[in-house]
């Protein structure tokens, strides 16, 4: 624990508050759909997209006679008369298989079929309906659970992937005093961010510029400029906050292309946003997972083998693979593991990337797995994690750059006080309710990429910072103006930042919890060359009192420039910019993952402990509290931090309680597509939330000591629900939602 807090960076002084938040509440906060200029808003004009009504066939014919002649009309596209486009094989993360009107094929019921654009929302819905639409329909397939036979191999890597087998199972199965071995389902989820998708696209000459509600701005533009075949120099994108996006927001859909193209037809900006029920299908969802998970342990608890199969929905348009074996693979020690992922082809819109992709349904099982296995050997289930502790990564044989999940267990348990838990199921009521304890690990892999950064230091004691990044209510702006401050020892509130424009240097998609770890060291290094420049700049300034030392000896702190060997040499940063004509000093960094990394494994860690309260009569459940630490390394900033984390375990609850998509078995439409039917927490659902932090740096992963937080919160939370439920119930429940209907007929 030493050599990891040795090194730790110096303390960085947080905002109080988020640094775009005032904007935020007093609307001055400008989401993409919400932008008139630099075009006149009288010359803004709107699309409407029109949807397949079935999930397998082609169109036989449109007839818009009707709809050409409504008011308002400027122009319709279909099949038939969209421009053609050659826009390639998908390019996750930045781009899915999309429908872009280039062929009469219908895969799903949802799917773009023609876009019409107007003078109004109002008038280019209206015409949308008098649209006649005849199809030639083909045989479906779009109930995934009545199609597990037909499950295959993902079409890429087109075979088993190497490294997911070790040891000898069978023979380890056969050793093991203890097996448990079930099947455990989650279901097809769908993003429901407060913000829709949204674009607004107008084309100067044959430069194109687009406002898109997105998680990542530079995949958009590269997107856009191979799908349209545009210079990549020819293509911007803006988007200064983003209204929620969970992974949905981190691919580019048929609506930004489909915008782009509308735009070029009509000459005029059009601005396009997706109806909430437009939100189920057309830009992806967690896909269902069928879990066959067996567990085989030695009399003391220790794992011999661990075995996972999984089967999912994946669209007949693309392969997108939802590893929820990924935790099984490195979570704990064994002897044996095997882990192995299938899907299974129906016309649905093609999944994609949900919060905590993979790890999120993956801790799901698992850790219901582990809790069934605690209660089969009579072991407290915190005491059976500890025996198959994983002091290393199990699946590569190497090290994790840091790991601290011990204190986790430890510091969560005692808070949450897990000793006055009742061993048998029911014991504890509390009037006409039972109270149930449950708990289960939270794990996320912490990933960085090369990300780059402007800094500039401004007249006035002001600074600016940039990044080509994203802000999706986490907290990027703040800290980065927090970071940019650290680096010359000024205050935050002092710091200008910019985000969300695809000119800045380029940053990473926001997701895989990899943007303060990758943006927030581009600046560090940014602030380095800033301060070099303005300690060359002094040293050559007669005016200067540190004129004429050397550049190694002198140093920033509080917003002036020191003498290291004579501290009350002194020049301010506002008096040197000022001495120089007020120009700004400008430097830019960059910062990548460094190649020893391949000789380690990064990894966020939590303990998540759940209480519930289940009504005898109705069995609604009531999440009293939760509980939770977790190991992310360096907290950047409290209120942003922890409220990402509690945002997180309140989806875990939703996934356990709430969360589920209702596929019609004819037709292929998700029949619950608003958040009136598809449910999801609000307040009054969520109890007391305690979360906490360790706050330990992991200096090996990155020189910030910071780990992204992102995803982390959303893990293992279910499962500590779902195991909290058994405990107060006695019924064992392996299929999410856990909805009161499956607790009173189990």
């Amino acid at each position: 624990m030493m050599q990891d807090t040795e090194a730790a960076p110096k303390a960085v002084k947080q905002l109080d508050h988020r640094y775009e938040g005032i904007a935020k509440v007093t609307g001055r906060a400008k989401y993409a759909a919400e932008f008139s200029e630099p075009f006149s808003k009288a010359d803004l004009t709107y699309a409407y997209i029109v949807q397949s009504t079935i999930p397998s066939g082609t169109i036989v014919s449109i007839d818009r006679v009707a709809a050409d002649r409504a008011p308002g009309v400027i122009a319709i596209l279909t099949p038939f008369n969209a421009p053609k486009l050659n826009p390639g094989p998908p390019q996750p993360p930045a781009r899915r298989n999309l429908s872009l009107l280039q062929n009469a094929d219908v895969n799903y019921n949802g799917q773009p079929v023609a876009v019409v654009v107007a003078r109004s929302l109002n008038e280019a819905k209206a015409a949308a309906a008098r649209l006649k639409i005849k199809y030639s329909s083909k045989v479906s397939r779009v109930n995934f659970i009545e199609n597990l036979s037909e499950a295959r191999w993902p079409k890429n890597p087109g075979k088993e992937p190497a490294g997911n087998h070790r040891g000898d199972l069978q023979a380890a199965f056969a050793k093991s005093s203890v097996i448990v071995e079930n099947t455990y389902v989650t279901p097809i989820q769908h993003h429901n961010p407060m913000e829709p998708h949204a674009t607004i696209a107008w084309w100067e000459g044959e430069k194109l510029n687009v406002y898109d509600a997105t998680q990542y701005i530079s995949g958009v533009r590269m997107s856009l400029a191979k799908t349209l075949n545009v210079p990549f120099d020819y293509v911007r994108v803006v988007n200064p906050v983003v209204g929620g996006g969970f992974g949905s927001k981190g691919s580019m859909w048929s609506h930004v292309p489909l915008c782009a193209i509308a735009a070029k037809v009509t000459g005029k900006p059009v601005k396009l946003v997706l109806d909430r029920e437009q939100m189920f299908g057309p830009v992806g969802g967690r896909p269902s997972t069928v879990n066959k998970i067996k567990l085989g342990a030695s009399a003391d608890g220790k794992l011999l083998a661990m075995q996972q199969d999984v089967v999912m929905n994946a669209s007949v348009m693309e392969d997108f693979v939802e590893h929820s074996e990924g935790p099984t693979k490195n979570l704990y020690m064994s002897e044996a593991n095997s882990v192995t992922a299938k899907v299974v082809e129906v016309n649905l819109g093609v999944s994609t990337f949900m919060r905590a992709p993979g790890e999120a349904p993956g801790t799901a099982v698992l850790e219901i797995a582990m809790d069934e296995l605690a209660e089969k050997l009579k072991m407290d289930p915190v005491e059976l994690r500890l025996v198959n502790y994983a002091d290393k990564d199990p699946s590569h044989d190497r090290p994790w750059s840091s790991k601290h999940l011990r204190e986790c267990y430890t510091q969560a348990s005692e808070r949450f006080g897990w000793s006055k838990r009742g061993i048998t199921p029911g014991a504890k009521t509390e009037g006409n309710a039972l109270i149930g304890y449950g708990m289960a690990t939270a794990t996320y892999p912490a990933n960085r990429s090369a990300a780059q950064a402007v800094v500039r230091m401004l007249s006035g004691g002001r600074m600016f910072v940039g990044s080509g990044t994203q802000d999706l209510g986490t907290g990027t702006y703040t800290i980065m103006a927090q970071q940019a401050a650290a680096g010359l020892g000024i205050d935050p509130k002092m710091v200008e930042v910019r985000l969300g424009d695809s000119t800045l240097p380029k940053a990473p998609v926001s997701g895989g919890s990899q943007s303060s770890a990758s943006v927030l060291p581009a600046i560090q290094d940014a602030t380095t060359q800033l301060k070099l420049k303005l300690a060359d700049l002094a040293i050559s300034d007669t005016g200067s009192p540190l004129h004429g030392l050397k550049t190694l000896d002198i140093e920033a702190k509080d917003g002036k420039l020191i003498n290291k060997k004579n501290q009350s040499q002194t020049d301010s940063l506002v008096d040197l910019i000022a001495r120089n004509g007020g120009k700004p000093v400008e430097a830019t960094g960059s910062a990548e993952p460094s190649e020893s990394r391949d000789a380690m494994t990064s990894n966020s860690w939590g303990a998540v402990f759940a209480e519930v309260a289940v009504d005898r009569d109705t069995y609604m459940v009531k999440v009293r509290r939760v509980v939770a630490t977790y190991d992310i390394g360096t907290l950047l900033n409290d209120k942003t931090g922890l409220n990402q984390l509690m945002g997180g375990i309140t989806w875990g609850v939703s996934f356990a309680l709430c969360e589920e998509a209702h596929v019609d078995p004819v037709y292929g439409r998700v029949v619950n597509e608003s958040l009136a039917e598809y449910h999801v927490p609000v307040n009054a659902d969520i109890g007391t939330l305690d979360v906490t932090v360790l706050n330990i740096p992991d200096v090996k992963f990155n020189p910030i000591g910071s780990r992204g937080i992102g995803e982390i919160g959303i893990t293992g939370a279910a499962a500590a629900v779902a195991n909290a439920i058994y405990n107060a119930t006695g019924k064992r429940i392996r299929e999410y939602p856990i909805t009161p209907d499956k607790i009173m007929t189990a």
